[in-house]
């Protein structure tokens, strides 16, 4: 599976561990940076992760912050993208199963590396159920950006 990440400054030492993880279970890993514990925004990291799932040049995404909540925030603002915090097993691989989510965010600062690797294997390891209840409701959420946005540039 092709794998775009991001991180900001305080991700920046979890995306190096994530995306060697990714690496090592054969998963193609597109770094869109930060490349250093500099201060940066995290919300250029989040737009670019966004736009290379958007646009099909990754399978799925991630994100990583100090708290996961700002650059999840930043991702969704990029339409078609689906975007959700996750600090658990569970709700990495019910994400995707429900909502048909393509890219998660983790915390750094919240998180440690162990189990943010667990929720990155349930992440990529699930799919989307294609249940007739869960077309439905993305179809209502999809109904929702295309009324209000997120508009990207």
């Amino acid at each position: 599976m092709r794998v775009a990440i991001g991180a900001d400054h305080a991700g920046y030492a979890l995306k190096e561990l994530l995306a060697a993880r990714m690496a090592a279970s054969g998963h193609s890993v597109i770094d869109l940076g930060t490349h250093s514990e500099a201060p940066v925004d995290y919300p250029d990291y989040a737009e670019a992760v966004a736009r290379a799932v958007v646009d099909g040049k990754a399978d799925r995404g991630l994100v990583v912050c100090g708290s996961g909540a700002g650059a999840s925030i930043a991702a969704n603002k990029v339409k078609g993208a689906r975007c959700a915090v996750t600090h658990d097993t569970y709700s990495a691989h019910q994400v995707v199963e429900h909502d048909d989510a393509n890219i998660v965010a983790v915390g750094s600062r919240v998180i440690g590396s162990d189990l943010a690797g667990e929720i990155v294997d349930a992440f990529l390891g699930a799919r989307f159920s294609g249940e007739e209840r869960h077309v439905r409701r993305l179809g209502k959420v999809k109904a929702l950006e295309d009324r209000f946005g997120p508009r990207s540039a």
